[in-house]
């Protein structure tokens, strides 16, 4: 089984990085050969061209921007037209929809399409997923396997694809905001920068996993932190003051209505 990755930009990179921990093998291809050769050097991959990559990996992934993938799709579609063997699309395209990935490719392939985010560099990421109805349950279970690697895998319908990658596509940066903000309130109160930040990046892991691990309600484990009149419960009131859940809430609303308008652009 083969992954051909075109486009080794941070995302294509970063699941490369997992097939090749799955033992699975590797094509990668670029705009800028450079950068796909350099990284097949990190990974012992191979670099390839994005036709070859057409050519020969069961699994195409499809790593360019939504604006470029037409232009992408037109120039590998006749080696997509003459395969006489099985292969499966995966496009991670923010907005486009899997009917969109089979038009600009020019033919009714099967097709995944995936939303990942950068913490699946490390591991820790949250892919969400759906398929075409000619994806097979073989199919579907190698890639999983797969892609074990990069983290946590959950299949979505495709009309909530969108809106689960405003919260977990583009929750990273809101993440790195809050925890960058968290670290200067430390530095304001004495501590050393360095310190306030692994203080504030540690509590965030820490507090995520504890969510999920327990199954509570984040309220609920908020309520365990707020003592009666405690420094917790005056800390929150002043979050609540400047509008923090209104504000989060909006931004997910934001990146939502945006990548549903990069889809018709």
């Amino acid at each position: 089984m083969s992954f051909g990755f075109i486009g080794t930009g941070n995302m294509g990179g970063a699941l490369a990085r997992a097939a090749v921990k799955s033992g699975t093998e590797v094509l990668l291809a670029n705009r800028t050969a450079a950068k796909a050769e350099a990284l097949a050097a990190e990974l012992s991959a191979q670099a390839v061209t994005n036709e070859e990559a057409a050519r020969r990996a069961d699994y195409l992934f499809l790593g360019v921007k939504p604006q470029m993938m037409a232009g992408m799709l037109s120039s590998i579609a006749p080696a997509l037209a003459a395969r006489t063997d099985r292969f499966v699309l995966v496009s991670m395209a923010a907005g486009l929809t899997t009917g969109d990935i089979r038009r600009m490719a020019g033919g009714d392939y099967p097709v995944i399409r995936i939303m990942p985010n950068t913490p699946a560099a490390i591991g820790e990421g949250m892919i969400l997923y759906t398929a075409t109805e000619d994806v097979t349950a073989e199919e579907l279970e190698a890639f999983l396997q797969g892609m074990s690697a990069a983290g946590r895998l959950t299949a979505l319908e495709e009309r909530l694809i969108d809106a689960g990658s405003a919260v977990s596509g583009c929750g990273p940066a809101f993440v790195d905001l809050f925890v960058e903000a968290l670290a200067d309130g430390g530095v304001a109160c004495g501590l050393p920068r360095a310190t306030a930040l692994e203080l504030a990046a540690q509590m965030t892991a820490g507090s995520a996993r504890l969510i999920l691990a327990s199954g509570q309600h984040p309220g609920v484990l908020k309520d365990q932190v707020c003592s009666p009149g405690g420094s917790t419960i005056i800390g929150v009131k002043a979050l609540e003051d400047g509008a923090f859940r209104a504000t989060v809430m909006e931004a997910v609303v934001a990146a939502f209505e945006k990548t549903r308008a990069l889809g018709k652009a």
